[in-house]
């Protein structure tokens, strides 16, 4: 991370984690705070090894961790994870190689420690503990929408349904009511998924089973601009 964004995020979290000093001991700074939870998120290093990393305790390390991704959700994602200029998007999509299209959209599992309620409903197909996070991202695989908030066990496509993003896609209310005519049928902005979601007016998945030319030609750009997977492991 440059330094000019790690201030930029300080800057935007401080209303929220700004303390004042004690008799006892002087209050962390929100820089110190901020850079003990990135540290923390972003390594596999134990509470105690960041903590002797920044010379604090481990408790301190848990505060910091848990603070600043409070103040994250509170202040952040809302003026990060956004639409958007929606043209810029599609035009982006269009010169992929995919016309009218406004996003593309996955599931990813985030590992957590087995919870000690309705464990099993935690354990994904791939046999471990998780909570989903459904993301729809643009041109340059940024977050445009998330959801998180499902145990590891529940579909994507089930997720999707449930989401406020599947409601206003529905009703017509997420993009603007820009059509194109594709042959003789008229189509909206859509949003590119794998097969594990639902075909939608609004949806576009790939073709499965044996393929013609055409159908593999467009299995083809939808692939490439499903930059999903790539804005996960960012």
């Amino acid at each position: 991370m440059r330094k000019g964004t790690f201030m930029e995020l300080c800057d935007w979290l401080s209303p929220a984690l700004k303390c004042q000093n004690t008799r006892m001991r002087a209050a962390l700074t929100v820089e110190k705070r901020v850079a003990i939870a990135l540290w923390k998120l972003a390594t596999p290093d134990s509470y105690r090894s960041v903590g002797n990393q920044f010379g604090v305790s481990k408790s301190t390390v848990g505060a910091a961790v848990i603070q600043v991704a409070r103040a994250m959700k509170d202040l952040v994602i809302s003026r990060v994870v956004t639409l958007g200029n929606v043209q810029a998007t599609v035009d982006g999509f269009a010169e992929m190689g995919f016309p009218n299209c406004g996003g593309a959209i996955d599931g990813t599992h985030i590992p957590i420690l087995a919870p000690e309620h309705q464990a099993t409903e935690y354990i994904n197909r791939k046999g471990y503990f998780s909570m989903l996070l459904q993301a729809l991202m643009d041109h340059k695989g940024r977050f445009t929408n998330i959801n998180v908030r499902w145990p590891g066990k529940v579909h994507d496509a089930r997720i999707f349904r449930h989401s406020a993003l599947f409601r206003k896609l529905e009703e017509g209310t997420f993009f603007s009511d820009q059509k194109v005519t594709v042959g003789d049928v008229e189509m909206p902005i859509v949003i590119l998924g794998d097969p594990a979601y639902p075909l939608m007016p609004w949806l576009m998945k790939p073709y499965t089973g044996s393929l013609d030319s055409s159908q593999d030609l467009f299995n083809y750009r939808l692939s490439k601009c499903r930059m999903v997977e790539c804005a996960f492991g960012r």
